[in-house]
């Protein structure tokens, strides 16, 4: 039930990263990329602020000694997942810039090659149909995303960068998601991300209160919506999902960003594009199925006869 759980939520982050593709890139028409994200992630730590209190208000102090190693679990896992999600936010919105979205959509998903491959140097054994799946969820989101000659530009590489950063954060939330209240990690990482992205900002551009306040629209969605809920989703359902696994469902990103294009804007979609959905799709199925636990049934069931 938990497993299901968790990826029932990990599905409705991807839904809703899969889009918010189109505001992250309209919050740059007035915007840098670091402004947007400072603001944007602020908003968005603000937003869970009303969450924490009334979670706290239904739930039992909890000891002193256990208290203090939680605050420092806590406050060290918002720190180091908040830096990663900022890293990568910042490359993601300034390789938008330079790169199309669709292929901003595949590249960013090749987080789900690069996970269990970190994950490999953290020893945490994949199995080989999670694997199998992510060589076919790669092929399918390349058909989903790519249309033209494949070529890579500079926007593309620091998008490839923002999906290594993006497998990091992967990874540093499946290390600190069990051991502390999801809703709080996730407003100290957008606290942290918004710090890391407002130095920059003050650094390398000029924000400007007009140009934010004439940005509203994708700055709210982004904030609240993609961020708020998407990346606390994110956290909660990566309690009960193998980070290998979570990151095969979150892929599934570009494959509503696909869908919304096609329903909500009347975007048509090819053959190969449709393909690309079937074949992600399929690679997530494949990954939920417990072939271990098949295996031990039916050795079971022989023992027995």
């Amino acid at each position: 039930m938990k497993q299901f759980r968790g990826a029932l939520l990990l599905t409705l982050t991807a839904l809703i990263w899969g889009t918010a593709f189109v505001a992250q890139s309209l919050g740059m028409d007035r915007l840098g990329p670091f402004t947007f994200n400072g603001v944007r992630n602020f908003i968005a730590a603000l937003g869970l602020l009303p969450a924490i209190w009334l979670l706290r208000r239904r739930r039992a102090p909890a000891p002193q000694p256990a208290a203090g190693n939680y605050r420092k679990t806590l406050w060290g896992g918002g720190a180091l997942c908040g830096l990663a999600l900022g890293v990568a936010s910042c490359l993601q919105q300034i390789g938008i810039q330079f790169t199309t979205v669709g292929k901003a959509g595949f590249l960013t998903a090749l987080y789900i090659v690069i996970v269990p491959l970190l994950g490999l140097f953290l020893k945490k054994r994949v199995a080989l149909p999670v694997w199998i799946s992510v060589g076919i969820a790669a092929v399918g989101t390349y058909l989903l995303s790519i249309k033209d000659n494949f070529t890579i530009g500079s926007g593309d590489l620091f998008v490839i960068l923002c999906a290594a950063c993006f497998s990091v954060h992967i990874l540093l939330v499946d290390r600190f998601s069990p051991l502390v209240n999801g809703v709080e990690l996730s407003c100290l990482q957008f606290f942290f991300a918004g710090i890391f992205s407002t130095i920059l900002a003050f650094l390398v551009e000029t924000p400007n209160w007009q140009d934010v306040l004439l940005s509203w629209g994708p700055i709210l969605y982004t904030a609240l919506i993609s961020s708020g809920v998407g990346y606390t989703l994110q956290i909660l359902g990566q309690k009960d999902t193998p980070p290998a696994v979570a990151s095969l469902i979150m892929s599934l990103e570009s494959v509503f960003a696909a869908l919304s294009g096609w329903l909500l804007l009347g975007q048509g979609m090819s053959g190969r594009e449709a393909l690309g959905c079937a074949l992600v799709f399929a690679a997530v199925v494949l990954a939920q199925i417990p072939f271990g636990s098949l295996a031990g049934r039916r050795n079971a069931v022989k023992k027995g006869v």
